[in-house]
């Protein structure tokens, strides 16, 4: 139905695809699975009309064509369903659904009478039954995903591409959607699945086309792939004596005696994080591992209060910080470098020295006036300590490599003297050069006595980073490494065999990491099962 063959595709200093080959084949739902910059929304942008090839060839239903806007890849038949839902809030459900193809009447006006009526059973088919008269933005964000999957089914489109679908849907919407796929694959229509969530691929999909860092690296039947292998090459790492079958016990040295620094006790967001809890003792690097959407990002973020919680506590030094409020993580002590340092860190157009005192700009002023003499001193310290390359703290912060761009960041919650350092994702996007001094830099503060919790997709520099690894999957902890079990093997076996939240209900919880004698990797996960079977896990 849909096939792409040797495309590339080249941003300025990086190739996002890089000789990709995907087929979709008519009713088959085809799993395109990979970590963070893999280059699988590159790929459905380009099948999609978003952007152009620099190479390589699309061929739809047999021809060769090249979509040169969205709205010409919908009107061929090919309806995307994004994580994000694209409509538009303030109008009512059904002009949702009929937006651009809207029923007419003979002198050309809106026959409102008819397009609400074939808006409610398009919605009474995928079981969502409100009043399509409302605005869509009164709805629920799960709701809102399933308008946005009904306008897809019902414009007579021969490929459906989801990604991330079931990321804003409750568990009964799930099934429904499992069942709008199945319904799709019997109608002969091509579905290209995007998710991070094990369960749901081995659930719902028959093909898997696993892409790294803009190249395939594997494509096949899915029920012939076992889940240890499908993380390994998703990783980019090779499989080691560690097997999926059976229970792994680890055991080691945890925290440092005493009461930890961070304490995080069953942190929930609704479909994000589901009671999560770990602790981190003085000196000590505790990992956050997983996939790509395991929840390890909005852990830390619920942590410094960018994230507000629906449950749990969060304490320092044995003292509870108001969660949801970012100031009061900072008052706590608690400091987090986000994962993506030019969204959320740095302010390109201010200064380095800028950059570095923003956040101590409170503690350095006295009725309205700042102590500029205190603010270069505290700037000359970090830039000679994180030795940080400018031609001079006035430069402009957006003008520095990418690593240096990080020590900035790096500097100014450094000058806050935290208890507790987040960093997720630190290294990405620097060179190695930078990224080993980072490292270093990392090592020294731990050494010093500063508590940290380290995020990275990149499993050795996870694993040689920490003294502690906690395992997360679909937003629960799963398990935890420690002692000998923190090796990369363990940790894909953790992340491919460890059940889920759901799995483990009815079932002993994971072992205490405040700390524990030792921690247990869980049950063996059942193999891979055949497409289309099983129980559905969100």
């Amino acid at each position: 139905m849909l096939s792409v063959t040797g495309l590339t595709k080249v941003f300025p200093g990086t190739r996002a695809l890089d000789g990709a080959d995907f087929t979709a084949r008519a009713g088959e739902v085809h799993a395109l699975i990979g970590e963070n910059g893999a280059g699988k929304s590159t790929l459905i942008k380009v099948l999609t009309g978003v952007y152009r090839a620099d190479g390589g060839s699309v061929t739809y239903q047999g021809e060769q064509v090249r979509f040169a806007t969205p709205l010409q890849a919908q009107e061929a038949g090919i309806s995307t369903i994004y994580q994000e839902v694209n409509l538009v809030p303030l109008m009512s459900v059904a002009r949702n659904l009929f937006l651009g193809r809207e029923p007419r009447r003979a002198l050309g006006l809106v026959d409102f009478g008819r397009m609400h009526r074939e808006a409610a059973q398009a919605l009474a088919a995928l079981g969502v039954r409100v009043d399509v008269r409302r605005p869509l933005g009164e709805l629920s964000v799960g709701t809102q995903q399933m308008v946005a999957l009904a306008r897809a089914v019902s414009v007579n489109a021969k490929v459906v591409i989801m990604d991330e679908p079931t990321s804003s849907l409750e568990p009964r919407e799930v099934e429904t959607l499992f069942g709008v796929i199945r319904m799709l694959r019997e109608r002969g229509i091509a579905v290209v699945y995007v998710s991070h969530r094990l369960d749901e691929l081995y659930e719902v999909c028959d093909q898997v086309t696993v892409l790294r860092d803009g190249k395939v690296v594997h494509t096949g039947p899915l029920a012939e792939l076992e889940r240890l292998r499908l993380v390994s090459l998703m990783l980019g790492r090779q499989l080691g004596e560690v097997r999926a079958e059976g229970v792994t016990k680890f055991t080691g040295n945890h925290a440092r005696e005493g009461r930890p620094v961070l304490a995080v006790d069953g942190l929930s967001v609704r479909h994000q994080l589901e009671k999560v809890s770990f602790a981190v003792g003085p000196g000590e690097v505790v990992g956050l591992g997983g996939l790509l959407g395991s929840g390890r990002s909005e852990t830390v973020r619920a942590v410094a209060g960018a994230l507000p919680p629906d449950a749990g506590t969060v304490a320092v030094d044995g003292a509870p910080v108001r969660t949801g409020s970012t100031p009061a993580a900072i008052r706590a002590g608690i400091s987090l470098l986000p994962e993506d340092r030019k969204a959320e860190g740095i302010v390109p157009g201010l200064s380095v020295r800028e950059n570095i005192a923003l956040a101590a700009l409170p503690g350095l002023s006295r009725f309205g006036l700042v102590d500029e003499k205190r603010v270069d001193e505290i700037v000359d310290t970090f830039v000679k300590r994180l030795r940080i390359k400018t031609s001079g703290v006035g430069q402009k912060v957006g003008e520095l490599s990418g690593g240096n761009q990080q020590k900035v960041l790096l500097a100014r919650w450094l000058a806050m003297h935290p208890k507790v350092l987040l960093l997720d994702e630190p290294t990405r996007g620097i060179d190695v050069g930078a990224k080993a001094e980072v490292q270093r830099l990392v090592d020294e503060l731990a050494g010093e006595g500063l508590s940290v919790v380290l995020i990275s997709s990149d499993p050795e520099e996870l694993v040689e980073g920490s003294d502690r690894v906690v395992v997360l999957k679909d937003g629960a902890v799963v398990a935890e490494l420690s002692g000998d079990g923190v090796s990369e093997d363990h940790l894909m076996a953790a992340i491919a065999t460890a059940p889920s939240a759901d799995e483990q209900s009815g079932k002993a919880e994971i072992a205490s990491v405040v700390p524990p004698e030792d921690a247990l990797l869980g049950g063996s996960g059942g193999g891979t099962g055949a497409a289309g079977k099983g129980d559905g896990d969100d």
